[in-house]
């Protein structure tokens, strides 16, 4: 069995089936504000769709957008005529006083210092994930928005619906018993083995490139979308890899059902390593958490990505079925529970599971749940303080790619590779003179 589902085609149905879901709030709120004055981070792509999902809500008005590329600002500006457009999202947040709100959905490296600045500014925050690009980035914004007391929530929608939520209640039943290990895999193939190309290309007309380079070090342009608008992912100075880029979404409902908190130590199992400009392609690592009431004493939690895939011993506890091209098997001491990305859930082995039931979990709006929560309704699912360890945890798999077949033991409190001081330089990034921004 296969089966491929684009991100934004998974977006609309569960966008669609949340929506028939009230939002509950809590008895003791606030009164809540009639709108909440918003700004966008990004005018395309994703952050077009977080636009599109966030105005949803009547009580949320688009006011301004940033985006370095004027050429994608035309569907916004037809989309949303009295919406102001800026191509430096500093001066945004300098000039427009009213906000209360913003969405940073742009490329990876530049979530952390938008995403700090607009909350020393007393703005709640929709952030797209990863978080952050850095482990130390991740660790400062969940810091700022406890302290300033701030909405906050990351851009992973799927842990607002159904299927993931019943993945977190399944293995919090106990159906499976202790979980003992973990095999999680995407097939995306953000990396790229080749060399970064040995030419300048001219910038096109509306695109600051120096802007979208931001808190980068400076380098020349180089078109046919070589980074932009999409294959930054695959670049170590701006993307995270396919790890960053699914880890966020496939290990949420891992992180999240069994409760788990930093791994005691992270491997690359594979000799295939980031070259000096991007991401490899194949990835395979494997965590060692510390126990949870949800685990056994330890849990290991194996990542896969590319062509590399769960041992053919895994694989066969599925009786004879086939792994979709992302998922995750969970094997406990009572029985396995095979998730599928965007999925429902089925238990092996069948003969003991065939009479069991799921339980019933509804669909949640994860858009409007950050919008009720500005106004005061309620909370978010996946704010910073849950949302900033498990960006911490899938970058530290990122980065264990780096060091291949050495195995990283971490002190989660001091933010440090206890044994590979190489590692610590990678924990935290040197912002380019003239875009430091304070707390990073």
């Amino acid at each position: 069995m296969t089966s491929r589902m684009t991100r934004r085609a998974a977006l609309k149905r569960i966008s669609a089936a949340a929506c028939a879901v009230p939002f509950v709030y809590r008895a003791h709120a606030a009164a809540p504000s009639e709108t909440i004055y918003h700004a966008s981070f990004g005018a395309s792509g994703m952050a077009g769709a977080d636009i599109g999902s966030l105005t949803a809500s009547k009580h949320l008005k688009l006011v301004a957008v940033a985006d370095v590329d004027l050429r994608r600002t035309a569907d916004i500006k037809k989309r949303f005529p009295d919406v102001k457009i800026y191509q430096d999202w500093r001066e945004l947040l300098d000039k427009e006083k009213n906000l209360q709100s913003v969405n940073v959905s742009t490329p990876d490296h530049m979530h952390a210092p938008i995403t700090m600045r607009a909350m020393q500014q007393g703005l709640h925050v929709y952030t797209q994930k990863p978080l952050t690009q850095t482990i130390y980035e991740a660790r400062q914004l969940a810091k700022v928005a406890a302290e300033k007391k701030l909405v906050s929530q990351m851009g992973i929608q799927i842990h607002s619906a159904a299927e993931h939520r019943t993945v977190v209640a399944t293995i919090q039943s106990g159906i499976i018993g202790k979980v003992k290990e973990v095999h999680s895999w995407s097939g995306k193939g953000w990396g790229d083995p080749a060399p970064r190309p040995d030419r300048k290309d001219p910038v096109p007309e509306g695109f600051d490139w120096n802007g979208w380079l931001g808190v980068a070090d400076e380098r020349p342009y180089i078109g046919g979308d070589y980074y932009h608008p999409g294959n930054w992912r695959k670049r170590l100075d701006f993307g995270t890899g396919t790890f960053g880029d699914m880890g966020c979404h496939i290990l949420d409902p891992v992180y999240g059902s069994l409760a788990l908190t930093s791994p005691k130590s992270i491997r690359s199992e594979i000799k295939e390593a980031p070259n000096e400009y991007n991401w490899s392609l194949n990835v395979h690592v494997k965590y060692t958490f510390p126990g949870t009431k949800y685990t056994t004493d330890s849990l290991v939690l194996h990542w896969y990505n590319g062509k590399s895939r769960p041992p053919k011993e895994i694989h066969a506890l599925l009786q004879g079925g086939g792994l979709n091209d992302q998922g995750s098997i969970y094997v406990g001491t009572e029985g396995v529970m095979y998730s599928p990305y965007i999925a429902m859930p089925s238990l092996f082995p069948l003969e003991k599971f065939k009479d069991h039931k799921l339980p019933k979990q509804e669909g949640r709006n994860h858009y409007l749940q950050f919008v009720e929560a500005c106004r005061g309704n309620g909370q978010t699912s996946a704010p910073f303080s849950y949302s900033g360890p498990l960006t911490e945890t899938v970058l530290l798999g990122c980065l264990a790619t780096r060091f291949p077949e050495t195995t990283l033991e971490w002190d989660a409190a001091k933010l440090q590779v206890t044994n590979e001081r190489r590692a610590n330089q990678l924990v935290r990034r040197r912002y380019r003179k003239g875009w430091e921004v304070t707390g990073l």
